[in-house]
């Protein structure tokens, strides 16, 4: 049965990634694909690392596995088949019995937003936090719920610290602002087009990190499930299994009704993430803080390039 390639990059590319950058590139390749990190598109004062880079690449195949699978084929992947260095983070070789777990998924794709208001306030259902826990179980990486009062306050407060650290950072403030751009460019964080010249200049200019970080802490205090997505080691491999853990949670997510933000501000600063992993030790390594429940109204869909310009013949 052929596969339609370019229908499952289109499906594959609706992942989430860090400032909405969509830092990959998928290459054809006999018998299926190759995923390529686009380090253009790297955030150098948020991700010294490329972790998130790494991470949101990772959330990309899992995607394009979903939509593989939704076509009735079946992916192997390779993860870094050469090493931990390059740029060529997977090869995926199409081929074989859909896995229909993954299938299930599927419709899930397009009902997947990042949500960045606020939650409709009951508490998400525990047989549903479990099968979100599964879900990460599945791609080799542990999502811990932070349920008591006091590591949740513990935890908001790290989340303001870290907006309050990247917010008197001018670099990173002028990171954020490169990354504001009008919804017609089909990337970054995407508002209307007369707004981007004004949103720029405050944000390079005028340090937000009290107000923000206040407002932060709170959403993560009110969330409706706050947790924290964690893996073994912290290598890049672990970094592509916490991406496709993360963008799996968020579809079986999607499929109960559910959204995600991220607070991950205190991952980013690297004084604060050991003082996470401290915090919630079942974690492991932490990789993502995410606070998930339903909306309190239509999350705004984010914009994503053309298929031509992110698959290489």
């Amino acid at each position: 049965m052929p596969i339609d390639i370019d229908g499952a990059v289109a499906e594959a590319v609706r992942a989430p990634s860090s400032h909405n950058t969509q830092p990959w590139l998928f290459e054809r390749a006999d018998g299926g694909l190759r995923l390529c990190a686009d380090r253009t598109r790297a955030l150098p004062v948020n991700d010294p690392e490329d972790r998130e880079l790494t991470m949101s690449c990772g959330a990309a195949l899992l995607t394009l596995r979903v939509a593989v699978a939704r076509q009735g084929a079946g992916a192997e992947v390779t993860l870094l088949p050469e090493g931990d260095d390059s740029d060529l983070l997977a090869t995926v070789e199409i081929g074989g019995a859909a896995d229909p777990a993954l299938a299930a998924l599927a419709p899930a794709i397009g009902a997947r937003q990042t949500h960045r208001g606020d939650f409709e306030g009951a508490a998400v259902e525990p047989e549903i936090v479990q099968r979100l826990a599964a879900a990460a179980g599945a791609e080799g990486a542990r999502l811990t719920p932070v349920e008591s009062d006091s590591l949740r306050a513990a935890l908001a407060d790290l989340v303001a610290e870290g907006d309050a650290t990247q917010w008197a950072d001018p670099r990173w403030r002028r990171e954020l602002a490169m990354w504001m751009h009008p919804r017609r460019m089909g990337d970054g964080l995407a508002m209307p087009g007369v707004a981007v010249p004004v949103a720029r200049f405050a944000v390079r200019h005028f340090d937000m990190g009290d107000r923000i970080g206040a407002q932060d802490a709170e959403r993560a205090r009110a969330a409706p499930c706050l947790a924290v997505l964690g893996t073994e080691g912290d290598t890049p491999r672990d970094w592509l299994r916490a991406g496709m853990a993360l963008a799996r949670v968020l579809l079986v997510a999607a499929g109960d009704g559910l959204q995600a933000g991220y607070l991950n501000q205190p991952l980013q600063v690297a004084a604060l993430r050991p003082r996470v992993q401290t915090l919630v030790r079942d974690a492991g390594l932490p990789q993502s803080v995410l606070r998930l429940g339903r909306p309190d109204g239509p999350p705004a869909a984010t914009p994503r390039r053309p298929v031509g310009e992110v698959l290489v013949p």
